[in-house]
């Protein structure tokens, strides 16, 4: 398997990761913690919400990157500018100090793709867009599980294991907790 990971420019693709089985449906669309404005992300609803994801698909940087085997999508990872996002604002991750640093906050594989490591990929994907668009640092914000099952739906923040192999270092603790497991703010420099 040769995965590949490239910027997601591609709305129909993105869809296929974060997108609801109903269009009407008014899930995350991972739009929860990328917008700035909770009034705004409240406000969305139903296909709203997906229409505010082929807008930023069109943006530059684009949301996120996708990974792909071959031809078909398999995994996503949202990675922009933290000042971009909710957590610019966010009482219960700190800031470390005044970077620009980019954040990764969405780490999903396809059902049928899981343990096969493509969630590595991402996370390396990621950090390789955030390097290309010039980020002085990129951080996540995974859960410290020491090994314990998280819940599935509570995986895309990725566990500090994952960071760590990927060259993350702890940089602070956090008071936020998912799923039982606190989180930890992880962080690598890219100067």
């Amino acid at each position: 398997m040769a995965i590949e990971v490239r910027a997601a420019s591609v709305f129909d693709d993105v869809a296929t990761m974060v997108g609801p089985k109903r269009p009407d449906a008014s899930v995350c669309w991972c739009l929860s913690y990328r917008l700035t404005s909770s009034k705004e992300n409240l406000a969305l609803r139903g296909p709203a919400r997906g229409e505010r994801v082929r807008e930023l698909c069109r943006q530059s940087p684009p949301p996120g990157v996708l990974a792909y085997d071959g031809d078909e999508v398999v995994g996503w990872a949202a990675v922009h500018p933290r000042s971009d996002t909710s957590y610019a604002r966010n009482r219960r991750i700190p800031h470390v100090d005044d970077l620009d640093v980019w954040s990764v906050w969405c780490i999903r594989v396809r059902p049928g793709h899981r343990g096969e490591g493509i969630s590595h990929h991402l996370l390396a994907g990621a950090v390789e867009f955030a390097r290309e668009h010039g980020a002085p640092a990129i951080e996540g914000y995974p859960v410290d599980n020491h090994g314990e099952k998280v819940d599935l739906t509570m995986a895309y923040v990725g566990t500090r294991t994952l960071f760590e192999r990927a060259g993350f270092t702890r940089a602070a603790d956090t008071t936020s907790v998912l799923n039982g497991f606190p989180r930890v703010l992880m962080r690598l420099d890219l100067r």
